[in-house]
């Protein structure tokens, strides 16, 4: 007998204004009106986990062990990649459903310590067609001692055939998180972010990183599916340069160092 996972569904009313609201956090020009498509990725902005305070954990996200992600005993959570089939584009003010299922979770012994894997599917419909397949990969880990020596990150190819370069300030990505509802910490509590999972500044969105690359994809023509994985954290005083070479694409830190890996595809 095939096990059923957990699964959660969810209606938003897809107001446009949000949609506009992300518009100007990332600087571009335009308007979305009710019936326009959205980009690529903005679903991100709907379906929020809205839960009160004393349901969340330490980090500001809600607290582990609901129906859909079990508690593993592990403080620190990431988001790794995921995967984006677009079947249809979602449409401004015209109300979607999201189905999410728990696909796997697993716990393995990593040279870190403990980690944790939990993998998410999320089916979007609008009108009962199917628009996006989004399927997000989600790690958690341990804190790490003091004295534990840092991974190194694999250094970005340099043989990109189009480069840009952006910059995030504080004002941007806290409006991010606003907006995607994103309660983690280490995106706009500089304290947190440094002493309690060691990072050396803010640590901008791995999702609002896989947006911009989406983003300069789809000049190219429509998306028909798009995967990315990080590798390293960006912090948000550091330069990113978003690269590409036909369907590959990667995000470039200052040192050289391989923030993220993507595929795209085209329609």
């Amino acid at each position: 007998m095939t096990e059923v996972q957990p699964q959660r569904t969810q209606v938003d009313a897809m107001d446009p204004a949000r949609a506009q609201a992300l518009m100007a956090t990332l600087g571009l020009s335009g308007t979305i009106a009710a019936g326009d498509p959205l980009p690529p990725f903005f679903h991100q902005v709907y379906f929020w986990d809205a839960r009160p305070p004393e349901a969340l954990g330490r980090d500001g996200h809600p607290r582990t062990g609901d129906d859909l992600i079990p508690d593993l005993g592990l403080p620190r959570r990431m988001w790794a990649g995921g995967r984006l089939t677009f079947h249809a584009p979602l449409r401004a003010g015209i109300p979607a459903e999201r189905t999410s299922t728990r696909l796997s979770v697993a716990r393995k012994q990593g040279r870190s310590g403990a980690l944790g894997f939990v993998t998410l599917e999320h089916r979007i419909t609008q009108g009962g067609a199917l628009c996006v397949v989004d399927t997000q990969d989600l790690v958690y880990r341990e804190d790490a001692a003091p004295d534990a020596p840092r991974p190194v990150p694999p250094q970005a190819p340099l043989d990109e055939a189009a480069r840009e370069v952006l910059r995030f300030d504080t004002t941007q990505l806290f409006r991010y998180s606003a907006l995607t509802f994103n309660g983690h910490r280490i995106h706009y509590d500089k304290a947190y972010a440094r002493e309690v999972e060691g990072y050396d500044g803010l640590v901008v969105h791995g999702p609002l990183l896989a947006q911009r690359l989406m983003l300069m994809a789809a000049r190219d023509g429509a998306l028909k599916a798009f995967s990315f994985r990080g590798s390293a954290a960006l912090m948000h005083h550091e330069p990113a340069e978003l690269c590409r070479r036909g369907g590959q694409m990667w995000v470039r830190g200052p040192d050289g160092r391989q923030v993220m890996t993507a595929e795209v595809a085209w329609v």
